[in-house]
């Protein structure tokens, strides 16, 4: 039984490393877009005295999720095409992770990044602004939009785990996922 699960456990590493290697060789040839999602910040949901423009009222990057976004950001400068743009929510927490992977000069907010309750009358609205600029978007480096779980589950119909990085295309009306990144 213990071999069995140690067995499942090391395939399942090797297939999210094979996945990861793969995300890689896409971004290195640029004009790509990146749904990423912020880097570890513990808990979930905002505390109750949340204000957007106070972060000491949010949830934020713990010293993991800093060292998180540090590591992500060297590791796109070392491996991708350039990036051209970096977008975030508004919420602290992926400003911060942007600012840290990314600059501060690159970051732009972009409020259709903010996250919202699955059945929120905002979702399909956010949804077809970030689509819209994805659709307007035409740079050769890549193009990175940090965001939150609850956006790029409705964008793609996938989840992704904190500073997982999701490879998107435009097809139809709609994203398909090209790729993933773990970090």
């Amino acid at each position: 039984m213990l071999r069995c699960l140690i067995l499942a456990l090391a395939l399942f590493a090797a297939t999210a490393a094979g996945a990861t290697e793969a995300g890689w060789a896409l971004l290195r040839d640029g004009g790509h877009v990146v749904l990423l999602r912020h880097a570890f910040a513990p808990g979930s949901g905002e505390p109750a005295n949340f204000d957007i423009e106070k972060c000491n009222t949010q949830r934020n990057l713990s010293d993991a999720g800093r060292q998180q976004a540090r590591k992500l950001g060297a590791l796109f400068a070392a491996r991708a095409a350039p990036v051209e743009r970096v977008l975030t929510s508004r919420w602290c927490r992926t400003k911060e992770t942007a600012r840290l992977a990314f600059g501060t000069d690159d970051v732009e907010e972009f409020h259709a990044l903010d996250p919202f309750t699955p059945n929120s009358p905002e979702k399909d609205a956010q949804s077809k602004e970030v689509l819209d600029e994805i659709r307007a978007w035409s740079g050769s480096g890549n193009m990175v939009m940090v965001t939150h779980l609850e956006n790029i589950a409705a964008l793609t119909g996938e989840n992704a785990r904190e500073g997982e990085a999701v490879i998107v295309q435009l097809r139809d009306e709609g994203l398909h996922v090209l790729g993933r990144i773990r970090f």
